[in-house]
């Protein structure tokens, strides 16, 4: 008799064993869906969304808005020699109009390539404000990853790198509200 009753205790203990390995998985599936290690981040968002683009944007357009003005009035002036060279242009003879077109011209060539430059100036530095602002949402992405124990940060930027994420999984917002107020700090 003595058997038969530690037999039902056997066989209920891999039962139990059972039950508590379902209920196991089902809280490590749990923390592993919680605390997703694949997150994402709206890149272009970041970008219009943080304070120093904003800040370096309207520095640059000054900028760029000052060397425009420099090409204009050079063209100005350069129109303003052409109208009095259409004025007096009855009044010269020959070897003098021939001098004052080649002038003009010159004039017009140096002023095209002074243009040229100063287009391809504002596109560099363009390039080089922008990359700046890029340089410091991945430094703070990369600190900001190592510190959440992320093991991947994806960026989405609309081009189709990333077609669907839960929303749960978008970092976007809590990363830019931390990079501001480290911006700020500076």
């Amino acid at each position: 008799m003595l058997k038969l009753s530690q037999e039902p205790k056997m066989k209920k203990l891999p039962l139990y064993a059972a039950g508590f390995a379902v209920f196991l998985s089902i809280l490590a599936i749990y923390f592993a869906k919680s605390s997703s290690e694949l997150v994402y981040v709206d890149v272009n968002k970041l970008i219009t969304g943080y304070s120093k683009t904003k800040i370096a944007k309207a520095e640059f357009d000054k900028k760029a808005a000052l060397m425009k003005a420099n090409v204009d009035s050079l063209i100005s002036n350069w129109q303003n020699e052409l109208k009095a060279y259409e004025k007096e242009r009855t009044t010269l003879s020959p070897k003098e109009l021939k001098l004052k077109q080649e002038l003009l011209s010159n004039k017009q060539q140096q002023i095209n390539g002074y243009q040229e430059a100063i287009q391809k100036k504002i596109q560099e530095e363009d390039k080089k404000v922008t990359q700046t602002v890029i340089n410091d949402i991945n430094d703070y992405i990369k600190e900001y990853g190592k510190e959440h124990n992320y093991k991947i940060i994806f960026g989405a930027s609309g081009g189709g790198n990333i077609m669907y994420a839960d929303d749960s999984t978008d970092l976007t917002e809590e990363v830019l509200k931390g990079l501001n107020a480290e911006y700020d700090k500076k």
